[in-house]
């Protein structure tokens, strides 16, 4: 028997690393539930999405990715030499990361924010420059501002290495509350010396991105993905909008069948049908400001402006968590928290009217328990 220990070769500084976990649950359970806690389209995807995935013919093939980055190109109004595709845009977030960031160098993340940004920072070596969001839930930019004025090249150990602040990423409406960023606040980050990374996945939610803004603005990186809009979160599709030589440089590094042919073929078809999503899309906003008026009137929820396809709403008397797991007996599932700051928070996303209703009938009955 080896004596071996594989293990003394892995990364010791892993050895805390948390795995992410987004509570799945099984597809045979799927039915169950009316499922409001990871910010899915409960509408689903276009049924040109479904007919070009039954009718595609080649799960064999390797299928390029020029059709797609020529179709994102004609939808946000970019060159497509501004576009880069990806397995998700959790992919891509690893991917700016790691063409920017040299082990050691430095990023600024706002918690409470999207984990995956700090998530693949740890993962690549980087070091994490925390400048927490206001009690509102808003950027502190001025504290940015004074991070990356403040912040000197350091010497990493013993090797003539250094270490930069490069990046700063911030989700555009926000993750987890739903706001956005002022085009004030947008233009004060642009100024500073670093690359500004908008993470734009509810964009579609809030009618409007800065998208255009990238062909002319050298540290603007854009990313989006079909996950929300389209109702392709189990295709994983994402993309960036960036500078072309950021582009160029990505499309270097990165694996050339990171988008698989079903997520592809069904990116491509959701572009053609973009009217019929889009629509769907005005139906998920009028339906968030529905609920969001229905749960005001429950006192005890109170709910946060958003313009994203969830709300996120402080609980009175109960923690997120205890509310959540109430609901979950009664089939519905919406986000809690662990971090202590979200700890009275709850976070359901905006579903079908009849879905919502449920949800409203349901929180009814825990405040008469």
């Amino acid at each position: 028997m080896s004596t071996f220990d594989p293990e003394k070769l892995l990364r010791q500084d892993l050895n805390d690393f948390p795995p992410y976990s987004m509570g799945h649950v099984p597809l045979a359970d799927m039915g169950k539930y009316i499922k409001l806690d990871l910010n899915e389209n409960s509408f689903g995807p276009s049924p040109k999405a479904i007919k070009a995935l039954a009718e595609m013919p080649y799960y064999n093939r390797y299928v390029g990715q020029e059709e797609l980055r020529e179709g994102i190109a004609r939808y946000v109004g970019v060159d497509k030499a501004h576009i880069a595709t990806s397995n998700g845009a959790d992919e891509m977030i690893d991917m700016v990361q790691r063409v920017f960031l040299d082990r050691g160098d430095a990023m600024i993340d706002c918690p409470p924010a999207f984990e995956m940004y700090t998530f693949f920072a740890r993962l690549n070596g980087a070091r994490i420059v925390s400048v927490p969001r206001r009690d509102d839930f808003s950027v502190d930019v001025d504290a940015i501002e004074r991070e990356v004025s403040s912040f000197k090249s350091q010497v990493v150990g013993s090797k003539p290495e250094t270490c930069n602040l490069k990046l700063v990423f911030l989700a555009n409406p926000s993750n987890p509350d739903g706001s956005v960023l002022s085009y004030a606040d947008v233009e004060r980050l642009l100024a500073l010396p670093v690359m500004v990374v908008l993470d734009e996945a509810y964009a579609e939610f809030a009618g409007e991105s800065y998208v255009s803004r990238v062909p002319t603005q050298s540290n603007l990186i854009i990313l989006r993905t079909f996950s929300k809009w389209a109702g392709l979160a189990a295709l994983r599709v994402g993309y960036c909008v960036a500078p072309k030589v950021i582009t160029a440089k990505i499309l270097q590094c990165k694996s050339p069948e990171n988008l698989n042919a079903a997520g592809n073929v069904a990116a491509q078809a959701s572009l053609e049908d973009k009217d019929y999503l889009l629509a769907n899309v005005r139906r998920i906003v009028a339906e968030r400001e529905r609920l969001s008026a229905e749960l005001v009137k429950l006192g005890w929820v109170q709910p946060l402006p958003s313009r994203a396809n969830f709300i996120l709403c402080r609980v009175v008397g109960r923690t997120g968590r205890e509310v959540a797991d109430a609901l979950e007996k009664r089939g519905i599932l919406i986000r809690a928290f662990g971090a202590p700051r979200l700890r009275e928070y709850i976070r359901p996303a905006v579903g079908t009217p009849e879905q919502n209703d449920a949800l409203v009938r349901a929180l009814k009955e825990l405040d008469a328990d």
